[in-house]
């Protein structure tokens, strides 16, 4: 035990070995229907979807380990939602290329992603950012995760006249959803370690119990992973048409990436005072890695996952609570039946009350200086509202150097700044 304290550096860190693990099954219960979301969203390309979702399992297995022993950071990685949507939806049916192809692609960007890494362009990029931006991307996410979380219960539904309204609050979704927000709330208030996951697993238990969720067994051998394993076409990558693709899945991935360790490691009280981000450069290389590894496995990107905040307000300080989840995901390769049970609405009050713990940056912004207060809002609403952080970050960028500059504040805009700013808009003009 003391050398695992030791490793992680636990001690020091209003940590234990327990709340680490705690913190880590926490996490997985949150992002657990990636296992089941994202072969159902590849299949749609005519992947195989037992072998994605055994890939899904070994990616995020491997992004946490990398993560949680290399960089020593209280932050998961799995397949990321959005990024399958484009490789299926925009890459393959939209565009026409195989799904070897599209994988081809991710491969290839990841492989710039591990590149920008090792010569610290990436944590370079993210020092450069500005604090109040920085603190804004904190509360864009937790807008964002308040915006999933009242959608996935159903308290929220789509609208044509109004895009979103009120869902119907009868239902048995809702219900549970807020039963589960309200008593993580009266737990945490009286400071019982492990608010978040007994809200959880309380909601999963009724539901079954209700016959809501039909109980699924206990152990199944996992499939084959052999139709997508090394099944990639890098040759098909490249593709001059698919130079777009290719940026598209550098540009979403690196700012999902920045905006969910930048929110984590300050929620965590990681970072340091001046917004510097201890290991920042091993996280980046982590998460880059598992990227590449994931491609060959077959599945999409592998990316920093926004739900490590649940486990970081469970208590979660350190690389251990990666590793616990990703011995989770490993074990999930032969207990899918039981990690299928958790519904989506026993996590949408959990996820809501990590937002609520989420918008606290909001009080360190300067309101009275409207060059400052101008780009977190920006970040703050479109975030939720594009349904990206990766937009949310990249407008708020955009937005930060319009009004400085316009201001004549043009010594508050670093050269990063300025970099970041040309190349977003040329992404938003011609990609």
């Amino acid at each position: 035990m003391n050398a695992i304290e030791k490793y992680f550096g636990i001690n020091g860190t209003n940590t234990t070995i327990k709340t680490e693990v705690m913190a880590g099954t926490t996490t997985f219960l949150t992002m657990a229907y990636i296992i089941f979301v994202n072969p159902s969203i590849l299949a749609d390309a005519g992947m195989d979807q037992g072998a994605v979702f055994v890939a899904t399992c070994l990616a995020a297995a491997l992004g946490c380990f990398i993560m949680g022993l290399y960089a020593r950071l209280p932050v998961v990685l799995a397949p990321g939602m959005g990024l399958n949507a484009f490789f299926t939806y925009g890459v393959v049916l939209g565009m026409g290329y195989s799904w070897q192809t599209a994988l081809g692609a991710v491969f290839l960007s990841g492989c710039i992603f591990v590149g920008l890494s090792l010569f610290n362009i990436r944590e370079w990029l993210i020092n450069a950012i500005p604090n109040c931006l920085k603190q804004g991307i904190v509360a864009g996410i937790g807008a964002f995760l308040a915006f999933i979380a009242l959608k996935s219960a159903g308290i929220i539904v789509s609208q044509e006249s109004t895009f979103v309204a009120l869902g119907n609050l009868h239902e048995f979704p809702p219900i549970m959803a807020a039963i589960g927000f309200f008593v993580i709330i009266g737990l945490a208030h009286r400071n019982i370690h492990g608010a978040v996951t007994i809200g959880i697993l309380l909601v999963t238990l009724i539901s079954v119990l209700a016959g809501v969720t039909p109980f699924q067994g206990v152990m199944s051998m996992p499939p084959s992973i052999a139709p997508t394993l090394m099944q990639l076409d890098i040759a098909g990558a490249f593709d001059v048409a698919m130079i777009s693709v290719i940026f598209a899945f550098l540009f979403v991935d690196l700012f999902d990436t920045t905006g969910t360790i930048i929110g984590v490691t300050k929620k965590a009280g990681i970072m340091h005072e001046d917004g510097n981000i201890p290991n920042l450069n091993k996280a980046l290389l982590a998460d880059s890695t598992a990227t590449v590894a994931g491609t060959l496995l077959g599945t999409s990107s592998t990316t920093s996952f926004v739900e490590s905040t649940a486990g970081v307000a469970a208590g979660g300080r350190t690389g251990l609570m990666a590793v616990t989840v990703g011995v989770l995901f490993l074990l999930s390769l032969f207990f899918a039946p039981l990690a299928g049970m958790i519904p989506a609405y026993a996590t949408a009050g959990a996820i809501f009350y990590v937002s609520v713990l989420m918008l606290f940056t909001l009080k360190e912004i300067d309101w009275e200086d409207l060059t400052e207060a101008a780009p977190v809002a920006v970040v703050l609403l479109m975030t939720p509202l594009t349904f990206s952080i990766a937009h949310g970050v990249s407008l708020g960028i955009i937005t930060y150097t319009a009004v400085k500059a316009l201001t004549g504040k043009f010594d508050e805009i670093s050269p990063a700044v300025w970099v970041l700013t040309v190349i977003l808009l040329a992404k938003i003009m011609f990609l």
